[in-house]
């Protein structure tokens, strides 16, 4: 989950992200600009246009897939600046989710797209399920859930796709064991949450799917006075919605959030973190060496891959404001580039280098301000283990085909990979 609170657009068609909104340009500015996505020239590096956006000003002039104007947020501070800014609204008037025909309220629910004080009512509701201390009350579910994934995996044999035996399977199994799902239904929620993916997302294979799991969470909600205290769903169903603090609607909506929030971002940082130690054999040695290294590891893999990035930090101005050099307008729709943030020379050392010593806690991995993700601790938590467990029980882990041949996402919203194949 590793930015629920602005995971969720990476789950629609690019060409749908953004609404042309007016943005103030002079008329003699033929100046072109970089239009996402934009292209890598190394798979495990921000685009080389985010360097050089960087390097001109904190705040560059860009162009969403369909055409809309934006304000890209390229720095470190600035980054933090528009992730707490009051001034800087999370309602943006997106498009709806995918959803179904019979999907009632499609929005209700979706705190994301809401500033404060609504924001606030149900990231307070939500607190006592995802705080720190119910996350690590989790923590040997979690462990659970890794080590039957490695059976698995083992039991497979070499070579082996470690993107659909591990790295989505964990997460998958990990919302199943939030949310209460038994044992029974958890193929039926993993195939969804495929469906779903944005690596592989086609709009009405995904609206179907969407229509499927919000039919399902209405059935936990109405279970939820049988087994009130089975998962969070009945547990937030048993004791809000007799009081009226939420609906059913909202209910149904904060759960296909934190679905779609947990699945592809832990995901895509667990196959591309593999790799990425697999390409610093000294690091992972020294991290199987001493698992003390581990939660650095992990927030370190988060701000070298950013997988979210200019997705899930959409915004737009309530008010004009400068940020630099540049006037932003009242109605300008602004993205806070995270790999770029990440990857500021003014913020982190030699950014480009991945090092597991690094301190690198302070990153916008998980945005910043009111909106930082709300999953944060179950991602941290669900990470840590995974990569710990993996290197653990596969010491020999080892890439079956050449670095050159990985099947990346490039065209997705949120960066990974298709597939990664595996021996030991």
């Amino acid at each position: 989950m590793t930015n629920t609170e602005n995971a969720t657009t990476g789950n629609f068609r690019t060409a749908d992200l953004a609404s042309a909104l007016p943005m103030s340009t002079s008329e003699h500015d033929i100046t072109p600009t970089p239009t996402f996505p934009m292209v890598r020239t190394c798979p495990l590096a921000p685009p080389d246009e985010y360097q050089r956006m960087r390097a001109t000003a904190p705040v560059v002039r860009a162009t969403l897939p369909n055409g809309a104007p934006v304000w890209a947020v390229t720095r470190y501070a600035e980054a933090r600046q528009i992730l707490s800014d009051p001034r800087i609204s999370s309602n943006t008037g997106r498009p709806e989710r995918p959803r179904g025909p019979d999907d009632d309220r499609p929005d209700d629910g979706f705190f994301v797209d809401m500033d404060p004080p609504e924001h606030n009512r149900f990231r307070r509701l939500l607190i006592s399920e995802l705080g720190a201390r119910p996350m690590d009350a989790m923590r040997p579910a979690l462990q659970r859930i890794a080590d039957t994934a490695i059976d698995e995996l083992l039991e497979a044999g070499a070579p082996a796709d470690l993107v659909g035996l591990y790295a989505r399977r964990v997460p998958s199994r990990v919302l199943c064991e939030l949310f209460g799902i038994p044992a029974g239904d958890h193929e039926f929620f993993e195939s969804r949450l495929r469906m779903l993916s944005v690596t592989s997302m086609d709009p009405s294979v995904a609206a179907q799917a969407s229509s499927d799991v919000r039919g399902y969470l209405r059935e936990l909600i109405r279970s939820a006075e049988r087994e009130p205290h089975n998962g969070m769903i009945r547990r937030l169903a048993a004791r809000h919605l007799p009081t009226g603090e939420l609906t059913t609607d909202e209910l149904i909506n904060i759960g296909f959030l934190l679905l779609l929030a947990g699945y592809d971002s832990p995901a895509n940082t667990i196959s591309l973190g593999v790799l990425t130690l697999l390409r610093h054999p000294a690091q992972l040695a020294a991290l199987r060496a001493d698992s003390s290294l581990l939660p650095g590891a992990v927030e370190e893999l988060l701000r070298f891959h950013s997988v979210q990035d200019w997705v899930s930090f959409d915004r737009i101005a309530a008010d004009d404001m400068d940020i630099g050099s540049a006037r932003i307008r009242a109605g300008d729709r602004l993205t806070v580039l995270a790999a770029s943030a990440n990857r500021d020379a003014r913020a982190f050392e030699n950014p480009d280098e991945f090092d597991i010593r690094r301190s690198a806690h302070h990153h916008v991995a998980f945005g910043h301000g009111v909106h930082q993700c709300i999953g944060r601790n179950l991602a941290r938590a669900e990470l840590q283990i995974a990569f710990g467990t993996l290197l653990t029980r596969i010491p020999t882990l080892r890439l079956a085909i050449g670095f050159e041949e990985l099947p990346f996402a490039d065209d997705a919203p949120f960066f990974g990979l298709h597939a990664l194949p595996v021996a030991w």
